[in-house]
This record gives structure tokens, C-alpha cells and sequence, in this order.
């Protein structure tokens, strides 16, 4: 009984919506704490790297907290993906629905944009991934401890100029991505009473320039400082 709940439950549109709500507000979360571990690049290259080798001291549970993340992004883009196929085929096909959102009904630029917006942070992420997490590798030695140096990975990684103004349009797309995805989340779970949505949305607004701008003003930072 309780697989046939659980199968309902994603077989249906409110339910796949809810899905992607809590998965986006999750990833929503991480965001703000890795922009707060990020921000230890402005106070120096011990800091920084204290920090990510205590996160690379976790082990085998670090690769367990990364494939739940990994799970979190699959499912939420997987189930955004469907939904707006189904929001199309809803529409009568994408001629159809091209001319529908022309009307600007209850449509922003935000959310006619989230599925490009989207597309652009899978593409983002994967290429973050591959030039830090698996850059180049360089070793230091912080406290009489041998450990990463991913300070120098990633100062270099932004000496290119070209690679600084893709990761500010990345995070421009993050910004409306989330300005648009933080609000609907919480209308996609019922919490939008009228009295407080107005407050969730400005909420939402604040959060992603706070995170685009942050994220953005530290690539800029290291392209300035240099090696």
C-alpha cells in the first residue's frame, strides 16, 4: 500500500511539483553554505584550504553527502524536465505555447526562462566539477598537516578572463533561476498565503542576488588578486 501511495504520489502533477519545490529549496541551502565556505578566500589561502581539507577528511562520508546532492540535482532537473514537457503537450505543442506565454499571463521573464536558465547550470556545474574539484592537483602544507592545495587550483582557474565572465553569466542564471524557482517553491507546497507571499518573494529576490552577486564578486576577486 505504501509503494502504491509513493507511485501515485509521483505519478501526479501536484506531486512532481512538490518534488521539485523541496529538491530546489535544498539545493537552495547548499548554495548558501557554499558561497559562505567560498567567501574563506578572502581571508587567505591557509583558511580556504583548512577548510576544504577538513571536508576531504570526511571520507567516505563526504562521497555519501555528494551523491546525495548529485541525487537532489538528478531528480530535481529530471522532474522540472518533465513537467515542462507535459506543460507543452498541455498547450497544444510548442507553437502553441510559444504564442500563449506572448500574452504575458501570469509568465515573467524569470519563469519563461527557467528551463534555459536551468540547462545553463547543468552545464555549469559538470564544467566546475572537471576545472576544481578535479583540476589541477598542487599540495601544501598548513600547520604541519600536508593537505590540497585547492586555493591555488582555483585562483588559477580564474586567471583567465574568459572563464570569469562564463562563471558571472553562470551565476546570472543562477540569480534568476532562484529569484523565480524560491518563490514557486513554496506556492507548489500551499505556502502562499496571501498575507506573507508578497514578503516570500522579496525574500526570494534578495536570496539571489545575494547569491549570484556573492558567487560572481569572488571569481571577479581572484582574477584581480592573481596568483
Amino acid at each position: 500500500m505504501m509503494a502504491a501511495a509513493v507511485n501515485h504520489y509521483f505519478g501526479s502533477s501536484i506531486g512532481r511539483k512538490q518534488m521539485v519545490a523541496v529538491t530546489g529549496l535544498l539545493l537552495c541551502g547548499f548554495l548558501v553554505g557554499h558561497l559562505a565556505g567560498n567567501f574563506l578566500l578572502l581571508v587567505g589561502s591557509d583558511a580556504f584550504n583548512l577548510y576544504a581539507h577538513k571536508l576531504f577528511s570526511l571520507g567516505p562520508l563526504l562521497y555519501v553527502i555528494e551523491a546525495g546532492l548529485l541525487g537532489i540535482f538528478l531528480l530535481h532537473l529530471g522532474l522540472a524536465i518533465k513537467l515542462n514537457i507535459e506543460n507543452i503537450k498541455a498547450r497544444g505543442g510548442a507553437k502553441r505555447y510559444v504564442v500563449k506565454k506572448n500574452t504575458g499571463r501570469g509568465s515573467t521573464f524569470m519563469s519563461d526562462t527557467m528551463p534555459w536558465t536551468g540547462l545553463i547550470l547543468l552545464v555549469f556545474v559538470i564544467l566546475h566539477l572537471k576545472n576544481l574539484k578535479f583540476g589541477t592537483y598542487y599540495t601544501t602544507i598548513v600547520d604541519g598537516v600536508e593537505m590540497r592545495d585547492i586555493y591555488k587550483t582555483t585562483m588559477e582557474n580564474f586567471q583567465d578572463l574568459s572563464t570569469v565572465v562564463l562563471y558571472v553569466i553562470a551565476m546570472s542564471a543562477a540569480a534568476l533561476h532562484t529569484a523565480h524557482g524560491f518563490a514557486s517553491s513554496f506556492q507548489s507546497m500551499g505556502w502562499n498565503h496571501g498575507k506573507y507571499f508578497k514578503n516570500v518573494k522579496r525574500i526570494g529576490y534578495l536570496y539571489a542576488v545575494a547569491v549570484g552577486g556573492g558567487f560572481s564578486t569572488l571569481a571577479i576577486y581572484c582574477f584581480l588578486k592573481g596568483v
